[in-house]
């Protein structure tokens, strides 16, 4: 049973505003779990380069803060908001804060993780690890040390399928 399309889904922008995925019929999703407070945090300069050189192309990257790894993303919404602004120039959409693993995850991350089975299985290892969701919805993971720039090809692949 392979379960719901990611596209069935719908999170929730950090200023409440519901962000249904649906609406991004035909875009190729890079949905990353993130945190202020980690050693993979620059990483947001990176998805913000990939933001910008993609997002015409039909690229949208989609930052969904997480505090479940060493409690490395304790600010509210607000306040993450403004620090990926301030530190990073972030302008792609950043999400309420949400778990991605155990009994509370939200639904999204719950499939992604079943598509997409990483080192641990059926759960996220770290903060930064990102899936890539074709327009098509074949879903790819990349480990938290997956720079952004390193997946450029992948992008570009499922842009131009």
């Amino acid at each position: 049973m392979k379960g719901p399309a990611i596209r069935d889904f719908e999170l929730q922008r950090n200023d409440g505003s519901p962000f249904p995925l649906s609406s991004l019929e035909g875009k190729t999703l890079l949905i990353v779990n993130t945190a202020s407070r980690c050693g993979f945090t620059p990483q947001y300069k990176g998805l913000e380069a990939l933001h910008k050189e993609f997002k015409d192309r039909g690229l949208v990257v989609i930052g969904v803060p997480c505090d479940q790894f060493a409690h490395q993303e304790p600010g509210n919404d607000a306040e993450i908001a403004a620090f990926c602004e301030r530190n990073f120039g972030v302008s792609f959409p950043l999400m309420s804060k949400v778990e991605v693993n155990g009994p509370g995850a939200h639904p999204l991350f719950v499939a992604l993780r079943r598509q997409a089975p990483g080192l641990f299985g059926n759960s996220i290892k770290w903060n930064f690890t990102k899936f890539l969701v074709s327009p098509k919805g074949q879903v790819r993971r990349f480990a938290p040390s997956v720079e952004p720039a390193a997946m450029r090809k992948g992008i570009e692949k499922t842009l131009s399928a």
